[in-house]
């Protein structure tokens, strides 16, 4: 049979799981090149605000993205709890991306506007106060450590290099809307930020 002609011959195997190999990769790869959905930001998607993005880096070095996700799968028992299923569009300015994999606590694509300043205030002062049976630890410090904004719009600077849409006023007047703010304004601010594009879609 012929298949025992490539089975016997390496090289001439090697050639065709090569041949084959390209064309998926080819099948799976150039059509992502024609798709705007996972390219452009949703209608009416704007970056960031200088205290947000003091907030989400202060989220991703307390290590908050090993517990929450940020991406609702497109499944009913996620979307009636959660809301409207995650999409690309709402991740192009995202770096790194928060997605996650792991939901020791719940997801938090679309917190925003869920709960109260004051609420998510004393969930991350002590949490047990607002979930009794939570064992998220309390991040006390955050209340005690002042931002001074020196570092905000070069941070923005750089994200602008990457393709995030900062103007130079949004630049400019970082240090002034950070500045003399805790990191706990400023992750309560990135919290309240996020999901609110498809907020009141199912």
């Amino acid at each position: 049979m012929q298949h025992d002609k490539i089975e016997k011959n390496i090289g001439l195997m090697g050639v065709l799981i090569f041949i084959v190999i390209s064309f998926g990769g080819l099948a799976e790869i150039v059509p992502l090149f024609f798709i705007d959905d996972t390219t452009k930001p949703l209608k009416g998607m704007k970056p960031h605000t200088a205290l947000a993005l003091e907030g989400r880096d202060v989220y991703i070095r307390e290590g908050c993205n090993n517990c929450h996700s940020q991406m609702i799968r497109p499944f009913r028992a996620e979307t009636e709890r959660y809301g409207h299923y995650s999409v690309a569009g709402e991740h192009v300015w995202e770096h790194p991306f928060l997605w996650g994999s792991k939901r020791t606590g719940p997801d938090l694509a679309r917190v925003g506007g869920r709960y109260s300043d004051d609420w998510h205030r004393v969930h991350l002062l002590n949490p047990r106060d607002v979930v009794p049976e939570s064992n998220m630890p309390a991040y006390t410090w955050l209340e005690d450590a002042v931002l001074t904004g020196d570092i905000t719009g070069r941070k923005m600077a750089a994200l602008r290099i990457v393709g995030v849409p900062y103007t130079d006023e949004d630049i400019a007047n970082a240090k002034q809307a950070v500045n003399g703010k805790t990191e706990l304004d400023a992750v309560v601010f990135y919290l309240q930020s996020l999901g609110l594009i498809l907020k009141d879609k199912r």
